[in-house]
């Protein structure tokens, strides 16, 4: 295993130690005989230990008598597992198709960006670098040809669960092209290359000398660890290889002098998710440093470089497949390494089928949470009460865990409401335990940020905080990303960390029913269902009697009304609720007034997420309308949140109606912008995902015209990418006239007046939806709509 450290003064060099240790093992369960037989055929053709021993089955915690095979050569581990498939079919394997890294790191005790203390080898002749706990730290230079010194001992310095930590002393290279970062370069969009160090820019472009030539001279000067790229992954080191393949130039893009100037890539595919096609970019990672791609990173765009440390720390994986890979990959690793702990054998694939059911049980079992629809309106000294993290509370708190619910040990267990599942009173499950450290943790966050005020976080893609209502310019790459010390305020860091562990706990629930889920099962994904159900009617019982009028209940949130209330009487509300339930809830805000919207086909029909709320402090909650929606263009998104800023000072109905008219002079000013021409092209982009090949699209709609106009062009498109146009002239009979790629749009076609006109009146009518002109109907029923309450 290689290992890369750096010092703890940061301006030293980096070091690469080799750990010959480190021999990881996987298991075959199968007859004694065939078992003798398969370790003589591997002791044949690697060097390995094999031994009969006894690991205990997720399932029932029995002890199952298995093969442990410990491979020496790690290189090795990988091919010999498929060895054993091809050997004997009959044979069941466990552990066996882990990645090293994690491996590596359960069984020494230590994870990524984690301080440490080593004992290396002597290494004779090499220089004696200073620091990073290190016992006789006489080794080489990693760029040197002197052997690298063996690691002999490596103690953890650190905690996982720490909520203030110390993040490496990295030094960052930042890297982009010139133009609108959301955009694909591979659509078209060309411009310099930009690249930052030490917070200085620098353009790179072909004028002087080529780009990859200028680039290696950075690279060598300033040796980064980390490079931070807008669309490096599929763009930008693609086309500095290629460049400097055609020049007879190696880039050091890996600092590993054993891996050369080769790259790991991998490549680009669709997949289907949860009823929507999406897209996964191809990679580029590099050896002997980290590469993270804002634009390919779920956790980097949603929670920046913060919430991805976060979530390195604590699932153990590797910093760049972390980057690139689902939390719900790390929710399994971090399942995976309990079951490693506790000496629980890990299968390869899921083997837990669902138990036999009567079309009637399926009907009552396969369902989700509660919804009550909202009572349509304009509603005054609104609280809001939430089940803190409820599903993995759940999990917590009621011990269920794939592997105990229906347990064959504990046939007089509590039963599950509704279902009648039993959960096992003797084991604590595995799940149980990693989502109950997570909330912890997370709860940890939510103290040190309600310690001191902090600024609401802007999530541009609808993560976990709330979107203020202002306009928030978008960040520069890696700004706010914790890389240097005191860069940004520690409790926005806080928040970001936070809003990475939910995106776990979220997944954690998922993977209890998704089918590939090695410890999923989909009676706990059931079990867990019912048990919010039942958990959200009480509640609601509990408000009701207390003299409170639920106004909207959404699963695990509560939106409750009483005449006269202060906000101490929802506090007693929630603490009785936690009582009768047996799960932490908290009161997420008292709210100035709530305004509930209809379905956009329908005025008098209720939906459950179409509404905004103003809550004492003034910031604005928003749920549902155009400035959360990914396709909506940025001018119509700036307006409704100016719009509903001037609103948020509203207190009740009559002075919301007086601010609705300063709102309105806002949407006249943009309305006015849009007619003069005087609106930048990159506040009118529209973003769509595409759901199918360019030319499987049989309707000429806008983005179905946009990406016809891009493959024609040579654009190789997949399904569940997004690309970018204008709408230049809706009405026009040629499709082509209608919209415009953004990359192949030109000034001289202008864009849609009219349309866009159109778009921002009618990002404007939610505001206005309970206190126009006419007179509202009055309430007959939870689907019909309420008269304003002043």
């Amino acid at each position: 295993m290689t290992l890369w450290l750096i010092p703890q003064g940061g301006n030293q060099k980096r070091h690469r130690l080799i750990d010959p240790s480190f021999k990881p093992c996987f298991y075959v369960h199968g007859p004694e005989p065939r078992l003798r037989r398969l370790g003589q055929a591997l002791a044949a053709r690697a060097r390995l230990t094999c031994a009969l021993t006894e690991r205990a089955n997720i399932w029932d915690g029995q002890g199952l008598r298995v093969l442990q095979v410990s491979v020496h050569h790690p290189t090795q581990f990988a091919s010999l597992a498929r060895f054993v498939h091809r050997y004997d079919a009959g044979l069941q394997l466990y552990n066996s198709d882990l990645m090293l890294a994690p491996r590596y790191c359960w069984e020494k005790g230590v994870f990524p960006l984690a301080r440490v203390d080593v004992e290396v080898s002597e290494c004779t002749g090499s220089p004696s670098p200073s620091g990073f706990g290190m016992k006789n730290p006489s080794f080489a230079n990693p760029e040197s040809r002197v052997p690298n010194p063996e690691v002999r001992g490596i103690e953890c310095r650190d905690d996982e669960w720490a909520i203030d930590y110390e993040l490496p002393p990295f030094r960052v290279m930042q890297i982009r092209l010139e133009g609108l970062a959301q955009v694909d370069p591979k659509h078209g969009r060309r411009g310099a290359l930009e690249v930052e160090i030490d917070g200085e820019w620098r353009v790179l472009d072909d004028a002087d000398e080529p780009v990859a030539v200028g680039f290696e001279r950075l690279l060598r000067t300033h040796d980064p660890d980390l490079i931070v790229s807008e669309w490096g992954d599929s763009t930008l080191f693609p086309g500095l290889l290629g460049q400097a393949r055609r020049r007879g130039l190696e880039l050091s893009l890996n600092r590993d002098p054993a891996c050369g100037g080769t790259v790991q890539r991998s490549r680009a595919r669709s997949y289907m998710s949860y009823g929507r096609i999406l897209f996964k970019g191809s990679t580029t990672t590099l050896f002997g440093r980290l590469h993270v791609d804002t634009q390919n990173s779920f956790v980097a765009d949603r929670c920046d470089l913060v919430g991805l440390w976060e979530l390195v720390r604590v699932t153990k994986l590797p910093v760049q497949y972390c980057a690139r890979t689902t939390t719900g990959t790390g929710i399994s690793y971090m399942q995976m390494e309990l079951a490693y702990r506790d000496g629980v054998l890990i299968p390869e694939q899921k083997a837990e089928p669902e138990s036999p059911k009567h079309p009637d049980e399926l009907l009552l079992a396969d369902r989700g949470g509660l919804v009550f629809p909202p009572r349509l309106g304009f509603f005054t000294n609104v609280g809001e009460l939430d089940f803190i993290s409820e599903f993995p509370s759940i999990m917590a708190r009621f011990n269920v865990s794939p592997e105990t619910v229906n347990c064959r040990c504990c046939p007089n267990a509590p039963r599950v409401p509704e279902l009648g599942y039993r959960v096992c009173q003797r084991r604590r499950g595995i799940t149980s335990r990693v989502v109950e450290r997570l909330i912890a943790k997370r709860e940890g966050y939510k103290a040190r940020i309600n310690a001191g005020p902090v600024a609401a976080v802007y999530d541009r893609r609808n993560g976990d905080e709330d979107i203020a209502a202002t306009d928030v310019a978008p960040r520069p790459v890696g700004a706010g990303a914790g890389l240097k010390p005191g860069a940004t305020d520690q409790r926005h860091n806080y928040q970001l960390r936070r809003s990475a562990l939910k995106w776990l706990l979220v997944c954690c629930f998922g993977y209890t029913g998704y089918k590939n889920a090695r410890f999923g099962k989909i009676e706990a994904h059931e079990a867990i269902n019912a048990l919010a159900r039942e958990k959200l009617l009480v509640a609601m019982e509990t408000a009701e009697r207390a003299g409170f009028r639920v106004l909207h209940a959404l699963v695990d949130s509560l939106y409750v009304q009483r005449a006269g209330a202060m906000r101490a009487d929802y506090a007693h509300l929630v603490r009785e609720i936690e009582q009768r339930t047996g799960l932490p809830m908290a009161l997420e805000a008292v709210y100035r007034y709530v305004v509930f919207l209809p379905s956009k086909q329908s005025p008098e029909v209720p939906v459950p997420n179409r509404f905004f709320c103003v809550p004492e402090d003034g910031e604005i909650k928003i749920r549902g309308l155009e400035c959360r929606r990914h396709d909506t263009p940025p001018l119509v998104a700036r307006m409704q949140r100016e719009a509903l800023q001037i609103l948020a000072e509203a207190h009740d109905f009559e002075s919301y109606c007086r601010k609705l008219e300063e709102a309105r002079e806002v949407l006249e000013r943009y309305l006015a912008r849009v007619e003069e021409g005087s609106v930048g092209i990159e506040e009118l982009v529209i973003s769509r995902r595409l759901t199918r090949p360019a030319n499987g699209y049989k309707h000429a709609s806008a983005t179905a015209i946009a990406a016809k106009q891009l493959a024609r062009a040579g654009v190789a498109l997949r399904p569940g990418e997004t690309i970018e146009y204008i709408l230049t002239d809706t009405d026009s009979n040629y499709a082509d006239d209608r919209v415009r790629a953004l990359t192949m749009w030109e000034s001289w076609r202008g864009y849609d007046i009219e349309e866009y006109r159109r778009a921002l009146r009618e990002a404007f009518k939610p505001l206005e939806q309970f206190a126009g002109p006419r007179e509202p109907v009055a309430q007959r029923s939870p689907f019909s709509v309420a008269a304003p309450r002043p």
